[in-house]
């Protein structure tokens, strides 16, 4: 099939969706365009900061077009592209957006709490405590998946020590993403003295990414993976302390410029170029690498289709800068529809750069992809160079963008558990529990810890995390629409679905993983060999944390359910 038909397909479908069905949940729910806003009852300058629509926009897109999309998309393409294409518009439609635009839409309504903070008032204490550290641990999982994929994209050698072949378009790049911070942080403050909005913000916008550029190919950084993983933790810890005005907003602002491009590009190389989906169209239930279908196809298929880390950016960021609440629809159903759109664009350059035998082009999903993008750019009459170093720079900032909102909600989350009303007469261990450092800093140790896990151990752990966490918020959000007088029931579908999904994939991982320490156990090791060092990193971890997250999960899942048979309908008068 030619991809563009595909791609067209999708479109029409998304796009419909977000004008029919998004609206439909607007007006069932209810917006007030007069009603004044968390972002503007709260202003403070760091977290609760009044902010145009579109650059919400820009924020909530960049924030949760990380790395799911493409990554989840492609692998998952082993089952055969149409069982993707079909869970990223129905998910997507169905599943994700309103996911995501019921978390903003609660957040907004209920004074920019977080999401740990709404399951407090309507699941009740415990199920908050539980909650807040499901989320720690899950954005711990994040950071560790995330983390390893940017540095391993900017890393300039191999694993004999010498240089790929790659190495100057990889040190570009990274100069690039380092340049990117730091016109970010100028770009913060200049928008913080003369507050500039429109054409102006765009061309400034525009500005500093050509610099970042020019700078970055002429000044690559060759580093290892081991040292790009610290300067990425580096990064990190200042977005997550600094106020949202001086590094996440602007880079988020500059981020998508270079993501619209990148889509732009994907698609205008799929419109003149028109090549064949060359993956099959559909493989069967089982794949020897991945699985069943039923559940895997699902948690594969994370951020393209749902994802619970979306709701943290909604809750926790975006809720927060929301100076309207007509501006809630698109922030919270447009940017995730536009998210789906970009799953099927990075499954049809798979398609495209796949074998006429179907056979998958070699690669992570990441180089796939990018290779892909690039090679249209290249058709364009681009300098090949340059759009390697583009489209480098690009897969690495759909990881970064989502690293540094999931820190900043990591931090958040560690605070929220272990804070009370009164933290002024709070006791000192608890005082430095809640401090904005001393959390930012556990949550990054924990996150670095888990990278020696690597990214393709800890990724199948991340997606099912991840759903189960969406499966979580639902649960919440169905307590929060029966109290208010809302319609709920668009949300108990894909809750019973995402509950069924998630806990059979951890299931399924924890039995894996059991099933490698004890063939591990039975192996004699040589003398002088690290094997069950190495086990234990690779599985004993998993395991221990899909333990945990199978036992909060279902803790959780009970609390909500006796919530919500307690919840009396109308008893909480519409927000």
């Amino acid at each position: 099939m030619n991809t563009l038909v595909i791609v067209l397909i999708a479109a029409v479908c998304l796009f419909g969706a977000y004008a029919l069905y998004g609206r439909w949940l607007a007006n069932k729910w209810g917006i007030d365009p007069t009603a004044k806003t968390p972002a503007v009852v709260h202003e403070d300058g760091r977290d609760y900061v009044p902010t145009d629509g579109w650059t919400v926009f820009a924020h909530q897109f960049s924030s949760i077009a990380g790395a799911g999309p493409v990554t989840g998309a492609i692998q998952a393409a082993a089952f055969g592209w149409l069982p993707v294409l079909l869970w990223v518009l129905l998910g997507g439609i169905f599943f994700g957006a309103v996911t995501d635009f019921g978390a903003l839409y609660a957040s907004v309504k209920n004074d920019g709490k977080s999401m740990g903070m709404l399951i407090e008032k309507y699941i009740g204490k415990t199920g908050r405590k539980l909650f807040l550290l499901f989320c720690w641990l899950f954005c711990g999982i994040v950071i560790a998946a995330f983390a390893d994929m940017v540095a391993g994209t900017f890393n300039a050698y191999g694993t004999d020590g010498a240089l790929v072949e790659a190495a100057q378009t990889n040190g570009a790049a990274g100069m690039v993403s380092i340049m990117f911070m730091v016109f970010a942080v100028v770009f913060g403050l200049l928008q913080n003295k003369f507050h500039f909005t429109g054409w102006k913000e765009n061309v400034i916008s525009i500005v500093f990414i050509v610099l970042s550029f020019v700078v970055g190919a002429n000044a690559p950084v060759i580093l290892g993976k081991a040292a790009w993983s610290y300067i990425t933790f580096v990064y990190i810890f200042f977005a997550a302390v600094l106020p949202m005005w001086l590094l996440k907003q602007p880079r988020d602002h500059m981020t998508t410029f270079m993501f619209v491009a990148m889509i732009v590009g994907a698609v205008l190389g799929l419109i003149v170029n028109h090549p064949v989906m060359n993956l099959p169209v559909f493989t069967g239930f089982n794949n020897a690498k991945l699985g069943t279908m039923f559940p895997i196809l699902f948690v594969t298929v994370a951020c393209g289709a749902v994802s619970g880390f979306h709701s943290l950016v909604s809750s926790g960021t975006s809720s927060k800068t929301v100076s309207n609440e007509k501006d809630m629809l698109k922030v919270g159903y447009g940017a995730m529809v536009l998210e789906s759109l970009l799953a099927v664009i990075a499954l049809c350059v798979a398609g495209a750069a796949a074998a006429a035998d179907g056979t998958p082009a070699d690669g992570t999903p990441f180089q796939i992809f990018s290779r892909g993008v690039a090679s249209f750019f290249v058709g364009f009459g681009l300098d090949q160079h340059f759009a390697s170093v583009f489209m480098t720079m690009c897969v690495s900032a759909l990881a970064l963008t989502s690293l540094d909102a999931v820190a900043r909600i990591g931090r958040m989350s560690f605070q929220e558990l272990f804070s009370v009303d009164d933290m002024e007469h709070a006791e000192g261990w608890r005082k430095l529990l809640c401090n904005v450092y001393f959390s930012t800093i556990i949550t990054l140790v924990f996150g670095f810890i888990l990278t020696k896990i690597g990214y393709a151990n800890i990724w199948p752990l991340f997606g099912s995390a991840n759903q189960l966490l969406s499966a979580l918020v639902l649960a919440t959000l169905c307590v929060f629409l029966k109290v208010t007088g809302r319609n709920n029931k668009m949300i108990f579908p894909p809750l019973i679905i995402m509950l069924c999904v998630t806990f059979t994939a951890l299931v399924q991982r924890l039995i894996a993983m059991v099933k490698a320490i004890s063939t591990a156990a039975s192996v004699t090791i040589p003398a002088g060999e690290t094997t069950w060092g190495a086990v234990f990193i690779a599985n004993g971890l998993q395991l221990i944390l899909a333990v945990l997250l199978i036992v909060l999960g279902l803790n959780i899942v009970v609390h909500s359910f006796k919530a919500y048979q307690k919840a009396e309908q109308n008893s909480e008068v519409k927000a």
